[in-house]
């Protein structure tokens, strides 16, 4: 009877930790969201801690009930291991709970700087190094709780000296081993500082163009104009030449070239561009030119330069100037496109008299003529040996 009231007791003990618990995540959750009608911060608080607070909260609760209610003539092994078990979950919560408030505050820095203005140079270059810092806070955090939880066993303690003394050896084969997996870890932290490549960048790799769509520890993914991902590792960003189109600003400037005829009027077209541009929102008014840049080999080169407030922006430009001019040139100019030209003249009669090369009265270098015979015989007559006789020995 005594044992029941035990067990009765500790029940109650954790029914009323748990139900206390959830008044209490009740109570937070209430002030939270009053505050989060006027604050945006409560909003994004409650986004990413509310989970592991309650997880964190519950286990806390249930350990103090244990530990207070726990009777002393209870079995000490499985209340042993019960304290055990809830002292790791305890440590693993607490974990879960500072990686959200770690994400948390990252996430609140983020908010101030965002990426859908002209010039957010400097909004993807905070997020992308706030990004490597939340995963080095989350892999720290994961280490070190998982450390922590180690700790509790008696057995890892009394290995930790063993394994502290093995560490300068572990770490130089771990280095050998991992080598391309550390370039990559250290080339992703310093992708993350240099100012290299951020988020949303707009860059050219293995000849093809798209955007900076992530960037971890060991690989970036390229976001493909095709909506392809091309996942690349840190290392090629530092070892490997690369284009990067939005480094400085987003502006950029373009070009569209024609191979026209000579009979194209290079002013009648330039006021043509001049019009295009004026009816499309694409073009951002800094540059807008035609020029004739070359003009042999039966053909003039006419290029168009023009600019745009993006990438993406600037290609929908070109094309749209280049179908404008085309249909311009079908509608006012079709002595502009390109022809290729045949002349045809008619044979002299006195060529036929003349002599043809070839013809045994031709004059050349070795015939046709007696100089150059005797030129010839100097290079075909055969050099007169001169013999000793044998009186001369």
């Amino acid at each position: 009877m005594f044992e029941l009231r035990s067990w009765l007791g500790l029940l109650v003990a954790c029914l009323a930790a748990i139900a206390a618990a959830v008044i209490a995540t009740v109570i937070v959750s209430a002030v939270v969201r009053l505050i989060a009608r006027r604050e945006a911060w409560a909003r994004l608080l409650s986004a990413r801690a509310r989970a592991p607070f309650r997880v964190l909260l519950m286990v806390i609760a249930l350990w103090a009930a244990f530990s207070i209610s726990m009777p002393a003539h209870f079995d000490s092994g499985w209340a042993g291991s019960l304290h055990h078990l809830l002292l790791i979950a305890t440590i693993a919560a607490g974990a879960w709970f500072a990686c959200a408030l770690v994400i948390f505050f990252e996430d609140l820095g983020l908010s101030r700087y965002r990426l859908d203005t002209p010039d957010n140079r400097v909004a993807r270059r905070i997020r992308t190094q706030v990004l490597i810092i939340r995963r080095l806070t989350v892999v720290a955090a994961v280490v070190v709780g998982f450390g922590a939880i180690l700790l509790t066993f008696p057995g890892a303690r009394a290995a930790g000296a063993s394994v502290l003394a093995s560490a300068g050896i572990i770490s130089v084969i771990a280095g050998v081993a991992a080598q391309s997996t550390l370039a990559n870890v250290f080339a992703g932290m310093q992708l993350a500082f240099n100012g290299a490549i951020r988020i949303d960048d707009v860059v050219v790799v293995e000849q093809q163009w798209g955007k900076i769509e992530e960037i971890t520890l060991t690989y970036v993914v390229v976001h493909v104009w095709d909506d392809r991902r091309l996942v690349l590792p840190s290392s090629y960003f530092t070892t490997t030449p690369f284009e990067n189109w939005t480094r400085q600003h987003s502006e950029l400037l373009g070009s569209v070239e024609f191979d026209l005829d000579w009979r194209i009027t290079p002013a009648e077209m330039r006021k043509e561009l001049a019009r295009l541009l004026g009816h499309t929102d694409l073009w951002d008014h800094r540059v807008g030119v035609l020029q004739v840049t070359d003009a042999v080999g039966g053909f003039v080169r006419v290029r168009v330069l023009v600019t745009a407030k993006d990438a993406p922006t600037l290609f929908d430009l070109r094309c749209y100037v280049r179908e404008g001019l085309i249909a311009w040139m079908h509608r006012s100019s079709e002595e502009s496109f390109p022809r290729s030209r045949v002349q045809l003249a008619e044979q002299n009669p006195e060529w036929g008299s003349r002599p043809r090369r070839g013809d045994a009265d031709a004059e050349g270098l070795f015939t046709g003529s007696a100089d150059a015979e005797q030129r010839a015989t100097q290079f075909t007559e055969s050099i007169p040996i001169q013999r000793r006789s044998r009186d001369a020995h």
